[in-house]
């Protein structure tokens, strides 16, 4: 079928690029998930009148959060070359990527967590603080549980965002569908490879939207 609608396209190059797409957007989701819930229950937790208050601590976080949020994209990978190279060992390839998108997503994320903590009844937070409950139980049993359909949610929208960074990373050389449809669509003339991987792309936000949703409906018990 591909063959028939596409002939100008290698095949064996499409699923190799597609594949690198998904090792992208799935690790790079779970890096950001780590790094974002961090940073949202650090702007969370020292804003004023909550469990850890430090003014200088919450304003630091958030002009980090801030200026990564600010930065293109595009820009911040080139901004991370030396970094990325330090890390990885080069800066080309999928894994070379993978810096650029989580530190460019995180921040993102951490806003959206942020948001999803203060939406937590304060009541319940003040309820577990008069049984004794200790900093651990409260973010671990109280907030981070009861903010659950908000962070899955936001990692789903973060998520789709990431797939577009994807594209983006791979014009200058960090393969995946972005990549294939610059270096071999875009550069070479043949809108046959670019309809596809903007096919396959959008095919991968759809998937990824479905298991969001159907993960914040089965946790959504409200």
């Amino acid at each position: 079928m591909w063959n028939d609608l596409f002939p100008n396209v290698i095949m064996e190059d499409l699923w190799v690029a597609t594949e690198e797409t998904m090792y992208m957007t799935i690790i790079a989701v779970i890096g950001t998930l780590i790094l974002g819930i961090f940073l949202g229950l650090l702007l969370f937790l020292t804003d004023k009148g909550n469990l850890w208050e430090n003014k200088l601590i919450y304003n630091i976080t958030a002009v980090v959060v801030n200026v990564f949020r600010a930065i293109p994209f595009i820009i911040l990978i080139l901004l991370l070359f030396p970094f990325t190279d330090f890390l990885i060992g080069t800066i080309r390839g999928w894994k070379a990527a993978l810096p650029a998108l989580i530190i460019g997503a995180a921040p993102f994320y951490a806003r959206l967590v942020e948001i999803g903590l203060k939406e937590v009844d304060k009541g319940v937070i003040e309820a577990a603080k008069s049984m004794g409950a200790n900093a651990s139980t409260i973010i671990f049993k109280v907030l981070l549980k009861e903010s659950m359909p908000a962070l899955v949610s936001g990692i789903t929208v973060t998520a789709i965002a990431l797939i577009g960074y994807t594209a983006m990373a791979g014009v200058i050389g960090a393969g995946g569908l972005g990549n294939l449809a610059y270096l071999q669509g875009f550069q070479r003339f043949n809108f046959d490879v670019v309809l596809a991987c903007t096919i396959l792309i959008i095919i991968i936000v759809f998937i990824f939207q479905v298991i969001g949703d159907m993960l914040t409906k089965a946790i959504d018990k409200r």
